[in-house]
């Protein structure tokens, strides 16, 4: 790791924001009006001045005014509300001047909890332009989560997108000592003490600009503007507070990487469960390219998505792997309609495609005529289709991807470049390197960033340790806890088990707390079994191995079953290519009940096999699994099994389940 020098560019006085770094001698706090240093090297990648959110924006406002800067989902009319660079910047400054007049003070919380939208990222930026701090609060919360959240931060007002959302602030709005003012952005208040979207608007309207520009003076590069909660898979959630550095350097470096420039024409928001690391990404995003973002509505997942993504036309797709699983799925059903010659022709294609990416990887990047056949015939159609026919970055972040699934698109010409990284590294830590692609891996080290391996067993695997000016600040009112991640030296310990090739790509192995100790004492890693039963049976949806402090390893799995699309709770019936599958190997078996209650022995035989054929890829036989349960349902939110950012909460499940598990070994 390069040397770093601490940025001599401070302010003693706080008045000359909001782009000034605020002078302090520390590298981590654990208190809201607390600041930082800021580190440079002379790396080129690491070298960027450093610049504040409210300053981004400006900038983009004032170079590109007329650029399309939002487009909303579209209203019960089909209509669409749109707003310029200019407007976006105005109605931003309009929202913070109502937020003080409401009450909101220096480094307390303005709270948002909603589906993505045009007022999420407005009531976002108007708190850290109002000299704030942005919270998200995940719509899945309890109302107790939300409290937890709400008093941690200090928050003075709430902002919520809907009437399910405000009951469940109005149930402990008693125990809230800072609220001052709840607003809803979306329909008309049951509650008279309760504001309007256009009622912030009003209220904003009316003020001058003099409490904000001077508030936007006292604004530091190097002090908290955003703290993300953790999905709090164990324990309550931390708080992770991030600067204004943090995020634009992580951006500025995943821009660098991929290579983009300014005005892309679009970006497609999709976040159902309002992951709010990736809608953070977004908006700066938005703010540094000058892109136009479009919102999905929450019905995407019941294929409105494909109608946004027409409409959009989007050269940059950002998607969560359920979305990908989704496309994917959908294809699939239309291609068992497919004709003898059609089928035959596209196989032929996605074959092109491969070849022509296998010698990409390999250092040969030569378009042979199969593939620049293929593509006219066959991969631009699909794409057309799809609204992706001007797309050039394919991304999924945030979740593991199936390997089969990236296979999948890469054989169509979309090669989907995976992330890595966590909220306490303000995003992205690593991106797929197209060059060096690794269907395995989530990437290469963005440029100015650094990663080490840390305790490295004998196969190569270590814990993930990551430095440079995106690692966050501390996490809120929790010093112990930052201890427990963040070394003297500043490097982040993660907590996951990785590898690097040696193209410099990243591999995940899963959770260093999830490494199994069996009774004979040899150590597991779970993730990598787990992987391998999915890959050998894709009609699986989850793989959940057991077998720490016992004799053998087992497994629990669940089978791929249809979807409340309204709640995201798991339904009893099977999902149609599970259905199918059944079928054609002879089970008449429709729900997992029918399964689970009968034994069914075609379905029962059929995951043995797979077990067995992934066991064949085992390195010990500690590191088998003898036996396995299906469970009576999927696992999901709504059945608290997965947390907000759909973590699997393994210590929830082994309760859950804990018969099932002591059956397996009596």
């Amino acid at each position: 790791m390069n040397q770093l020098t601490t940025c001599a560019l401070t302010s003693e006085t706080g008045l000359d924001g909001p782009d000034q770094i605020l002078s302090t001698d520390i590298d981590t706090t654990c208190n809201a009006d607390g600041r930082v240093r800021i580190k440079l090297d002379s790396n080129g990648s690491n070298s960027f001045m450093p610049i504040s959110i409210p300053g981004v924006l400006t900038r983009t406002a004032k170079l590109y005014p007329n650029h399309i800067a939002l487009v909303s989902r579209p209203d019960t009319n089909g209509k669409r509300t749109t707003y310029t660079f200019q407007e976006y910047e105005s109605v931003i400054r309009i929202v913070a001047k109502a937020f003080l007049k409401l009450g909101l003070e220096r480094h307390h919380s303005v709270c948002i909890m909603g589906f993505n939208s045009p007022e999420w990222f407005i009531a976002d930026l108007a708190a850290i332009y109002a000299g704030g701090i942005a919270t998200g609060i995940y719509i899945t919360n309890s109302p107790e989560a939300c409290q937890y959240c709400a008093e941690n931060n200090r928050a003075n007002i709430i902002v919520v997108e809907d009437e399910k959302q405000l009951q469940k602030i109005l149930q402990i709005k008693h125990n809230l000592t800072h609220l001052k003012a709840i607003v809803q952005y979306n329909g008309i208040p049951t509650k008279k003490d309760v504001l309007s979207w256009d009622d912030l608007l009003d209220i904003g309207k009316k003020e001058s600009e003099d409490k904000l520009l001077s508030v936007l003076k006292t604004i530091g590069v190097n002090e908290c503007c955003i703290v993300v909660y953790t999905s709090g898979t164990v324990g309550k959630p931390k708080a992770v507070m991030v600067n204004h550095d943090n995020v634009l350097f992580s951006v500025r470096t995943l821009l660098s990487m991929l290579r983009l420039k300014e005005k892309a024409e679009i970006i497609v928001s999709y976040l159902p469960l309002s992951h709010i690391a990736a809608q953070i990404i977004d908006i700066i995003l938005n703010i540094m390219l000058a892109s136009t973002v479009y919102f999905a509505d929450p019905g995407a997942l019941k294929d409105t998505l494909i109608n946004t993504l027409l409409v959009a036309q989007p050269t940059i797709f950002i998607g969560l792997p359920r979305i990908w699983e989704k496309i994917y799925e959908k294809m699939q059903k239309k291609a068992h309609n497919n004709g003898i010659i059609k089928t035959w022709i596209i196989e032929w294609a996605k074959t092109q495609a491969l070849h022509y990416y296998r010698n990409k990887i390999n250092g040969t990047n030569y378009k042979h005529w199969g593939y620049v056949f293929a593509k006219w015939l066959v991969f631009d159609k699909v794409k057309a289709v799809l609204g992706l026919n001007k797309c050039q970055i394919f991304a999924t972040a945030a979740a593991p991807l199936n390997i089969d699934i990236k296979k999948y698109f890469l054989s169509l010409d979309m090669p989907l470049l995976e992330g890595y990284g966590m909220s306490e590294c303000s995003g992205a830590h690593t991106i797929t390197d197209i060059n060096k692609y690794s269907m395995g891996g989530v990437g290469r080290t963005l440029p100015g960033l650094y990663t080490k391996l840390y305790n490295i067993d004998e196969h190569g695997d270590g814990e993930i340790c990551m430095s440079g000016r995106h690692i966050f600040m501390g996490y809120l009112n929790a010093p112990e806890k930052i201890k427990e991640v963040k070394d003297k030296n500043g490097w982040l310990h993660s907590g996951d088990l990785g590898r690097l090739d040696s193209n410099g790509n990243l591999f995940i192995n899963g959770r260093i707390k999830d490494l199994i100790i069996t009774s004979g004492g040899e150590n597991v890693t779970s993730y990598n079994i787990e992987q391998s039963i999915l890959s050998e049976l894709p009609y699986l949806s989850n793989a959940m191995v057991i077998g720490d402090r016992r004799k053998y390893l087992t497994v629990l799995v669940t089978l791929k079953s249809n979807m409340n699309e309204e709640t995201g709770a798991p339904l009893d019936t099977l999902a149609p290519d599970v259905l199918k599958w059944a079928q054609s190997i002879g089970s008449s078996a429709k729900t997992v009940t029918e399964v689970i209650n009968s034994r069914n022995t075609a379905i029962y035989e059929e995951i043995d096999k797979a077990i067995k054929r992934a066991n064949m890829q085992a390195i010990s036989n500690a590191q088998k699994v003898q036996k396995f349960e299906i469970l009576p349902h999927d696992f999901s939110i709504p059945t608290g099994e997965l947390g907000p950012t759909l973590k699997l909460k393994k210590n929830i499940v082994e309760k859950m389940y804990v018969d099932l598990i002591d059956k397996m070994y009596e």
